[in-house]
């Protein structure tokens, strides 16, 4: 399994647009072959911190993610609503066994 934690922060004014744009991108990668989950966390204590959880079955279908055209609309809409560079971290599953 593939997974990617992805670490995001929004400015503020943004927050409202950031949920929209993030929707579509989640509806179109739970479709993606190879896709496994694709939760997206909004933290309680501060609404514009966001992570992404992102698993697939290869870091092949991970790949193709960041080329299929919703990954890359979402990519070009909400760069400029970042209150900071997201940060992906690559992560090892451990249990569940995949």
């Amino acid at each position: 399994m593939h997974v990617t934690i992805v670490d995001i922060r929004v400015k503020p004014e943004h927050l409202a647009e950031f949920v929209a744009a993030t929707k579509s991108d989640h509806d179109g990668s739970v479709r993606e072959p190879g896709n496994v989950r694709f939760d997206v966390l909004q933290s309680p204590e501060d609404p514009a911190h966001f992570v992404l959880y992102e698993m697939y079955d290869s870091a092949e279908a991970a790949a193709r993610h960041r080329e299929t055209p919703h990954y890359l609309k979402w990519r070009d809409t909400v760069a400029g609503w970042m209150a900071a560079p997201r940060q992906g971290v690559r992560w090892n599953l451990v249990y569940p066994e995949g």
